[in-house]
């Protein structure tokens, strides 16, 4: 038996997180468990979607995570890991020059990536179960800065699009009206093509809305769940879904927006079940990262 150790590292619009894995090879089979999650509220987006950049004060604490995340990676003995940093930092008009100013800091490479990228990663995980059946799936990935959302059918990719609506984006009431009307468009094209769509929910918010519900895990969520778990937070106000639901600060604000964008991809496509395998682009880092080392050992 061999355990090797991965890391990877998601920069999100809303929050940095740090994954550690432990992969176990024994006799031709391999399993995935996850070691430890690090997440760092940053809010990059607030800075970028409002002035265009990372300010000097949110920059600092992004290379401080990042340092304190190399020390983590260090003494965890990691062999492989990879960093990749999405819609806040694309969008961000000194995103190349930070991570340039981390490399040099920290030695450590971060990559931007774009939606069609991360979907791609995210395709990689233990959703391929879901995917292999003979349906129709709309994988829906919602961030701080866009959400991603791909088709599936009988487990291959039909069309993907990375729409800029995002929670933090909408906390700060910066979504155009055209990316609504683009992303209702999109969703009407697919409903009218594909019957009994469903979907699967990827983010951090809807995974917190899935455990509010207490419902078994691999059950899912019916539309009218999710509406109904909705409604019960946002008649909270900000305050008491911190001391009565006990939300963490950066998750009590983003989780009514992005409940809103799940209930609006749901009802215009008419998918009546959400299913939430609680995976996301760490989740697929580390699986990748592990077919590259393994495709090297080969060579």
């Amino acid at each position: 038996m061999e355990l090797l150790k991965f890391a990877a590292i998601d920069i999100g619009t809303n929050a940095m997180r740090l994954l550690f894995a432990n992969v176990i090879e024994d006799e031709g089979e391999t399993w995935f468990k996850k070691a430890a999650l690090f997440r760092m509220p940053i809010r990059l987006g607030e800075d970028v979607f409002e002035y265009g950049k990372i300010k000097k004060k949110r920059a600092k604490k992004l290379i401080q995570i990042m340092q304190a995340f190399s020390l983590l990676m260090e003494a965890n003995e990691v062999v492989r890991y990879r960093a990749c940093a999405t819609s806040a930092m694309r969008e961000a008009e000194n995103g190349m020059k930070l991570i340039e100013l981390i490399y040099k800091e920290t030695a450590m490479n971060i990559e931007l990536i774009s939606g069609l990228e991360e979907a791609e990663i995210i395709r990689g995980t233990q959703i391929k179960h879901l995917l292999s059946t003979n349906k129709n799936w709309l994988y829906v990935d919602v961030g701080g800065g866009s959400t991603e959302i791909t088709l599936f059918e009988n487990g291959e990719v039909i069309k993907s699009h990375s729409f800029k609506i995002g929670t933090i984006r909408m906390l700060k009431n910066m979504v155009k009206k055209e990316e609504h009307e683009n992303l209702n468009e999109w969703l009407t094209e697919i409903s009218n093509n594909y019957d009994d769509l469903k979907v699967i929910g990827s983010g951090g918010n809807i995974n917190k809305i899935y455990k509010f519900s207490e419902n078994k895990e691999g059950k899912g969520l019916f539309y009218d769940e999710l509406k109904q778990i909705y409604k019960e937070i946002k008649n909270y106000s900000y305050e008491d879904r911190l001391k009565v639901l006990g939300f963490n600060p950066d998750r009590a604000d983003v989780i009514i927006p992005a409940s809103e964008i799940f209930l609006n991809i749901m009802r215009k496509t008419g998918a009546g079940k959400i299913h939430v395998p609680k995976i996301g682009l760490a989740d697929g880092i580390i699986r990748m990262e592990y077919s590259k080392f393994k495709a090297e050992k080969i060579k």
